[in-house]
């Protein structure tokens, strides 16, 4: 019998519409067996009003049924709801992951307000120092899992960057595996000179197990390239990692890469960084 794994699933009572509970209903549909989920209900004080005049911050005992429990219970799927009022949003999130051994966590993304994506910090805390992998999901993205698209990169120099990669081609094909979906990988290179040889190619595929036909290198910034692909192959979701990069005064870098990347995307988007583990795997 394979092991039941745990999706955290973060619910903001501040929303009219919960993305990644929806997402989280929809593919555990997909999958067997299912996974349990556990619901963390709490406001990102970073993002929203908490002011009293918020009608919004108040739900009564009809909105947990209606929202949460009533939903989940009809997907015939096993919860733990958790309400957290600590204002150290993305602290709490991690830590209560960390205690249910979540295999994913699922964080609402909301619409773009404007041409430039931006990320409020909290959410950047939670993509730097998450112990398992975080799945943004976007409203209006597709909830099938049929073409997953990995970036990797081949010009890897550092112990750091060879095992995120590892890491994200691992998780990509753990991804692919339970939703019998097909794998891609892409690479991005701005000099002609790091192009990888065939013969590196080529160990990557019998490695990784996915035909050279599914891996894409092409030359331009990683941001652009990414899009480029996902939209080719129509990508359901795209896997990526992110270094726990800080700067001089201590503080987790937001990372500009990250940032452009996911901001070129319409898709949900599984973000690892090196804290990561593949036990799950």
């Amino acid at each position: 019998m394979q092991q039941q794994h745990t999706l955290f699933v973060v619910v903001d009572p501040n929303d009219d519409r919960h993305v990644a509970l929806e997402r989280a209903l929809a593919t555990s549909q997909l999958r067997d067996p299912q996974p349990r989920l556990a619901v963390f209900v709490a406001v990102d004080g970073e993002a929203v009003d908490t002011r009293a005049v918020n009608d919004h911050l108040f739900r009564d005992e009809s909105w947990f049924r209606e929202q949460i429990r009533e939903p989940i219970t009809s997907a015939g799927l096993e919860c733990e709801i958790t309400v957290c009022w600590s204002s150290d949003w993305q602290d709490a999130i991690i830590q209560e992951s960390k205690r249910c051994n979540a295999e994913m966590i699922y964080l609402p993304v909301h619409a773009k307000a404007s041409r430039r994506f931006t990320f409020a910090e909290s959410k950047w805390q939670v993509l730097k120092q998450a112990k398992c992998p975080v799945v943004l999901i976007r409203p209006g993205a597709k909830d099938r899992r049929q073409v997953v698209l990995a970036t990797v990169n081949y010009q890897a120099q550092t112990t750091q960057q060879r095992q995120l990669n590892r890491q994200v081609s691992e998780r990509a094909r753990y991804i692919a595996a339970n939703y019998g979906a097909e794998l891609h990988l892409v690479n991005a290179y701005l000099d002609s000179m790091l192009y990888p040889d065939r013969g590196a190619l080529a160990k990557l595929a019998q490695k990784t197990s996915v035909p050279t036909d599914r891996i894409h290198v092409k030359q331009g910034y990683t941001s652009d390239v990414v899009a480029e692909v996902a939209r080719e192959i129509n990508a359901d979701v795209v896997v990526m990692g992110t270094l726990n990069q800080y700067g001089a005064t201590g503080s987790l870098l937001r990372g500009n890469t990250a940032e452009r990347v996911i901001g070129n995307l319409d898709v949900d988007v599984v973000v690892c960084n090196e804290f990561t583990t593949t036990e799950a795997d």
